[in-house]
């Protein structure tokens, strides 16, 4: 109220004073520009400048309103597109969880540019192509991935590798892998993966050197890990020796410097013992097999050792034979070892001792591998009858027959 009563008191002092101003003097305005002649009173003048003065401040709010509406506009009409994006960006995952390939793609393509996170949408489509079999549509998507995120090199490079891996490409995924592993050497998913890798590929060697960078940052379950390195030393034991083999000799060398190169806990343990072992016995080495195995056994018990032991033939069977007696000492109820002293008994041609030792291993624990040897050595020693009568029953056991009636003989 007081301002419209100011404004109205000033209004009234105006006319009041360009009333008085007329009635004083009405002044003269003369321009002459060119051939054009202007003539007014000094008030109309007045009147017709101040006019010009709103005019132009009234254009320049017109278009600074204008310029306004039109920001307006552009924003709106983005918002609209980008709420268009999340749209299809959800319809796009939906079709991608259902397993329908092509809609997936084409939804989370098509609405990558206008997406608040367009690099989710590249590498959802990206694995929409693998799995449609489109390996060049891949390869482009994870480019654009990459272009439209910096930064996201690792995080393509990861996805990249892993569709190689389903699409079974192993040897595009393992330069994809190692190119990541320079640039992120201890990056845990991309361990991971490489270690995948190298089992698809049985890569042997470059998984037991991958093995121990896993263990120190504990990838994986000491179980695991401690199967995939046996297995992983077994395999190149394996090719070590078939390598001994080709060359048609008795020098082991390969296989032996292999053994030298094994970490410390392998050559301590049992599994891997016994596999080398093996491997040396196979290839026409059984002393050496004999001497490492008696050795192990001595200050390490291994129910499998002593098994392989009782197979091999060392240079010398009577110093074979007396070395598991005397570990028969503190183990006189073990079967395995039992049946270890029967056939190293029958090496030095005991055969009444080799038989006494099978009888003894039979009744601690019924072995089919036992009641042959059993067996074997009656039939040879002449005893027919209970060589066949161990045979029945080792078959009866292993085929489990029911109990049946039976006719008397």
């Amino acid at each position: 109220m007081i301002r419209i009563v100011v404004i109205l008191v000033t209004a009234l002092l105006l006319g009041l004073a360009l009333s008085q101003g007329i009635h004083y003097d009405l002044g003269y305005i003369r321009i002459s520009l060119g051939n054009y002649l202007i003539e007014t009173n000094f008030w109309v003048g007045l009147v017709l400048l101040v006019a010009l003065v709103l005019l132009i401040l009234a254009a320049v709010w017109l278009i600074r309103r204008l310029t306004r509406q039109t920001g307006l506009v552009a924003g709106w009409l983005a918002q609209g597109q980008k709420r268009r994006a999340r749209r299809r960006t959800t319809e796009g995952l939906l079709a991608l969880a259902e397993g329908n390939w092509p809609h997936a793609r084409k939804k989370l393509e098509a609405s990558a540019d206008h997406a608040d996170t367009p690099l989710i949408n590249y590498l959802a489509a990206a694995q929409a192509a693998s799995e449609a079999g489109d390996h060049d549509a891949v390869d482009e998507l994870l480019r654009k991935a990459f272009e439209s995120t910096p930064g996201s090199d690792l995080a393509v490079g990861i996805t990249q590798a892993q569709l190689q891996l389903n699409a079974n490409r192993l040897e595009q995924a393992l330069a994809t892998l190692v190119r990541l592993r320079k640039q992120a050497p201890h990056h845990p998913f991309v361990l991971k993966l490489l270690k995948t890798v190298y089992l698809r590929l049985e890569d042997w060697k470059e998984l037991s050197r991958l093995l121990p960078e896993l263990r120190k940052r504990q990838l994986g379950e000491d179980g695991e890990l401690d199967r995939l390195e046996r297995m992983a030393w077994h395999k190149l034991l394996q090719r070590a020796a078939d390598e001994c083999q080709r060359q048609g000799n008795q020098d082991l060398t390969p296989l032996t410097r292999l053994w030298d190169k094994l970490p410390g806990s392998m050559r301590r343990d049992e599994h891997t013992i016994r596999v080398y072992a093996e491997l040396m016995a196979r290839a026409g080495d059984e002393a050496q097999a004999e001497t490492l195995l008696r050795k192990v056994l001595r200050n390490h018990w291994s129910d499998q050792l002593i098994h392989l032991y009782g197979r091999i033939c060392g240079t010398k069977p009577d110093e074979q034979l007396l070395a598991a007696e005397r570990w028969l000492q503190d183990r006189p109820n073990n079967p395995e070892l039992l049946l270890a002293l029967g056939r190293l008994s029958l090496r030095n041609e005991l055969w009444g001792k080799a038989r006494e030792y099978f009888e003894t291993s039979l009744h601690l624990r019924r072995s089919q591998e036992t009641l042959a040897e059993l067996s074997r050595l009656n039939a040879h020693m002449g005893e027919e009858e209970a060589s066949m009568r161990l045979l029945m029953q080792g078959l009866v056991k292993e085929t489990g027959l029911p109990e049946l009636p039976m006719p008397k003989a």
